[in-house]
């Protein structure tokens, strides 16, 4: 049996001061790998090409971390001096998302991913938690990748929730790499995980087969960690359910 199609909506940055690339970090290619899927790089787009077109031809969507922030004017906020923002990304991935689950089309959201489905559901992001009183400092540790992803701090899963029934925890120890965070949770989502500030860690879609964002790493060394294998296997086990609606008769295109 062909394995499912995992999309990763990409970057879109001006490098080398010569042109644009459309990119994605490797790590996330080798999670859809190991979540049993095909990865598919979907490029940063924006309206050029309509979401059904790619929903038509993937059985789940990634949607990865990035140094770049959302746009402060798609959720109401004021620009930030100095943002690195991601414009095309934005258009490209916010339509996607809502698509995606009127679809039935499995979504997991990391970081930068996690804050798109917020702001795609209408909530809104702090840009700023390190200068908000009673909240963490979220940022990564400065220092190599080892010390930039080690584990940060814990996050307490909602009892009976997705995440603690697929883990089995009450309790994780996560990474932390963010400056940015939810301010207001999108309607139609549902908590799943709490730093020991109360800032929302991870939540799930009310009503969808499989969506679901974590603000921490869980690809990095996904396969050292019981709690990122377990994510990752539900992923792709609904990416295999959404692939088997796909393959009937008249469903996929050509």
């Amino acid at each position: 049996m062909a394995h499912p199609v995992i999309g990763i909506p990409c970057c879109r940055w001006w490098m080398n001061d010569s042109q644009f690339f459309h990119l994605v970090t490797e790590k996330y290619i080798a999670a859809a790998l190991g979540a049993g899927g095909v990865p598919v790089l979907i490029p940063a787009l924006g309206e050029t090409v309509a979401p059904q077109e790619w929903l038509a031809r993937v059985d789940g969507l990634l949607l990865t971390g990035s140094p770049s922030n959302i746009e402060p004017q798609r959720y109401g906020g004021m620009p930030v001096d100095g943002d690195f923002n991601d414009a095309q990304r934005d258009a490209t991935t916010l339509p996607l998302i809502r698509a995606a689950i009127d679809a039935g089309v499995p979504l997991l959201g990391i970081c930068r991913g996690f804050q798109e489905i917020n702001v795609a559901f209408g909530g809104s992001l702090n840009p700023a938690l390190h200068d908000s009183p009673g909240l963490l400092d979220h940022r990564e540790p400065k220092g190599a990748a080892d010390v930039r992803y080690g584990p940060a701090h814990p996050v307490t899963l909602v009892p009976g929730g997705l995440l603690h029934r697929l883990i089995g925890e009450d309790e994780l120890r996560v990474n932390s790499l963010h400056k940015q965070g939810i301010a207001t949770l999108g309607r139609g989502l549902v908590a799943e995980a709490h730093a020991p500030d109360g800032l929302i860690e991870a939540f799930r879609v009310a009503d969808a087969d499989f969506a679901v964002a974590v603000q921490w790493h869980p690809e990095w060394r996904f396969a050292d960690n019981p709690a990122s294998r377990a994510l990752f296997a539900a992923f792709g086990a609904a990416c295999r359910r959404q692939q088997a609606r796909h393959d009937q008769p008249g469903r996929r295109p050509a």
